[in-house]
């Protein structure tokens, strides 16, 4: 026998949560093969782009100690560096323009790749991960956290790729024209690389919790919309603002301290930078009267400075720009590096055997994570072609049997064989395609009847979705519809009524022509006359078929040829209705319940 790997608590990988900054772009870079392509040549187009910046420099420097330090000016010198510093200024624009078009481009595309990458993991994440964390949480990940990478990458980036070149370059030339300013340019600045360092772990904290609270507040603002109609018939507007200002309230304050940390960084860059012009000067003047630095070489050095505290100043804001960045992409990965405990098998997948299908639960037990189980080593068989109903009490475990039967959940304990095969050994394709659950909700997608129909069989045509309702009885419900099966359900299908979106659920099952069914008490929320046709059609569409109904009314555990009463996460008696209704125990209760409600 099989048995389940425990079932863990729903959390995102702690592996994101520890690795520093540089670990988190390395482990992205990898996920985002993307991110690198061509990165070679628009490094090397940044070069040439930043090359070109230290030309004016030298041409100011040869203009003033050759071109205009004789007697005579040299007016053919001043035309011809002038001429070569024009076309080097020209170049470095168009590589300059090259660099930014190949940074956006490769951006976006990998970029674009990570956003589908994290949606299609969050689909993958089984429900209880999906129940762990604030829907609002993450839809945060997959937009606003992805937003604040590409903001990053597309100036912060190319900022630190040109400034890394520029501060090299003028490094090199300012040490060429007098390596004695170029050490008092490094000692005004050495403090302030120390200082950074320490500041970038205060900020990487900061944004740590700026992302934090963006996903919060997107999830209060989310539910609050999804909810507008409950908060209004409860008269709860003021606490639910409240709620949402308390949630912008602390971004506000998240956002506001990590501002300050920048801004003190970038005012310190500011310091230091007038530090070292100043000590330039006076250093510079005092090597001109000693002879060891040319006119020439003192302004073109002060331009050099100018290079070289521009990338440093920079630097400040790009490290800002930076942790927020990384921060994102630190709950990006979170999602990433998250193990699906209810994984595809992929490659490796069986299909399930052709004809109807068999159901068995071998000792299978499950239990939410850190709770008690709520099945307890259940071991039982469904016949192909039967119509098996589970009723019980309220918490009873009854709906986690058809979670595990449609493997949304997999046992803590034992195993689900479907025809024979284990369900985790069953590819998803063949899975979905040959068992189909009917919620009792009746989610609808923001589209047309037809379209959220043919969610069950995607070349279905108007026409074959028209043929179903008939089929269902529905008909003459359909034609009361504005537009027929053209008409649009609007966000969640809330132009319709509870009990319309579920007609439109259950057409959408009866289309998918499944060969097991489960149906969470698929009637429960339809009107009574409603509810006749409707188990009129589906007695026509369980027929020949397995299936598996969740009950909350009598009339669905009457017209099942067999019943599973579970209580506190056992079944405890199983039978067809009139043998269980002459015993006593559970199920009797509940019939006398049902009876009593029914008067």
């Amino acid at each position: 026998m099989t048995t389940a790997a425990p079932v863990a608590s729903p959390t995102v990988d702690s592996r994101t949560v520890e690795r520093g900054s540089f670990a988190t772009l390395a482990h992205g870079l990898r996920l985002t093969p993307e991110l690198r392509e061509g990165l070679v040549v628009t490094l090397l187009l940044a070069l040439l782009a930043t090359a070109g910046r230290v030309v004016v420099p030298l041409a100011v420097q040869q203009v003033i100690d050759r071109g205009l330090s004789g007697p005579e000016p040299d007016l053919g010198l001043v035309r011809l560096v002038v001429g070569l510093a024009t076309v080097a200024v020209v170049i470095t624009a168009f590589a300059n323009y090259l660099t930014n078009v190949r940074l956006y481009r490769t951006t976006e595309n990998g970029l674009a790749s990570l956003r589908v990458r994290a949606f299609r993991r969050v689909h993958d994440l089984s429900v209880l991960h999906q129940a762990a964390e604030r829907r609002g949480s993450l839809v945060s990940r997959v937009t606003s956290d992805v937003d604040t990478m590409s903001t990053f990458m597309q100036w912060g980036g190319l900022l630190v790729l040109v400034s890394t070149a520029q501060l090299v370059l003028a490094t090199a030339l300012m040490a060429w024209w007098s390596w004695q300013l170029t050490l008092v340019v490094y000692a005004c600045f050495l403090p302030l690389v120390f200082a950074v360092k320490a500041m970038q772990q205060r900020l990487h904290g900061a944004y740590r919790v700026v992302r934090e609270r963006v996903g919060e507040m997107l999830g209060a603002v989310g539910e609050s919309v999804v909810g507008a109609q409950v908060i209004r018939a409860y008269a709860v507007q003021a606490r639910t603002a409240e709620r949402i200002d308390n949630a912008v309230e602390s971004t506000r304050v998240a956002q506001t301290r990590a501002q300050r940390i920048a801004a003190v960084t970038f005012s310190a860059g500011e310091m230091t930078a007038a530090l070292a012009t100043g000590a330039v000067v006076v250093v510079g003047v005092l090597l001109g009267v000693d002879g060891s630095l040319t006119t020439g070489q003192l302004v073109g050095f002060l331009f050099l400075v100018t290079l070289f505290v521009q990338p440093v100043q920079i630097a400040t804001e790009a490290l800002n720009e930076a942790q927020n960045a990384v921060a994102g992409l630190r709950r990006v990965l979170g999602v990433l590096d998250t193990p699906s405990d209810v994984a595809d098998p992929g490659t490796e997948g069986r299909s399930l055997p052709e004809g109807p299908v068999g159901v068995r639960f071998e000792h299978v037990s499950f239990a939410y994570p850190g709770g008690p189980d709520v099945l307890h080593d259940v071991t039982l068989d469904i016949a192909p072609r039967s119509r098996v109903a589970v009723v019980g009490e309220t918490g009873s475990g009854k709906t986690t049997f058809a979670k595990l039967i449609t493997r949304l959940m997999d046992p803590t304990r034992g195993q689900v064989l479907l025809s024979g095969v284990p369900l985790d050994r069953l590819g998803f394709d063949s899975l979905r395609s040959r068992v189909v659950m009917v919620p009792q909700d009746g989610f609808l997608f923001d589209t047309t009847v037809a379209d959220n129909v043919r969610f069950g069989r995607r070349d279905a045509t108007d026409a074959d979705v028209e043929d179903a309702f008939a089929a269902l009885g529905l008909a003459d419900w359909l034609e009361q519809l504005p537009d027929g099966v053209l008409t649009e359900v609007g966000e969640r299908g809330d132009s319709l009524s509870v009990g319309e979106r579920q007609l439109v659920a259950i057409a959408r099952a009866y289309l998918a022509d499944p060969d097991l069914l489960v149906l969470d008490e698929a009637t429960s929320a339809v009107d009574p006359a409603t509810e006749v046709r409707l188990q009129r059609a589906l007695d026509s569409l369980t027929r020949g078929r397995t299936t598996l109904a969740i009950a909350h009314r009598l009339s669905t555990a009457e017209a099942a040829d067999e019943v599973l009463v579970v209580d506190a996460g056992v079944v405890v008696q199983r039978g067809s209705h009139a043998e269980l209704v002459r015993q006593d125990g559970v199920y009797a209760a509940l019939h006398a319940s049902w009876v009593a409600q029914s008067r």
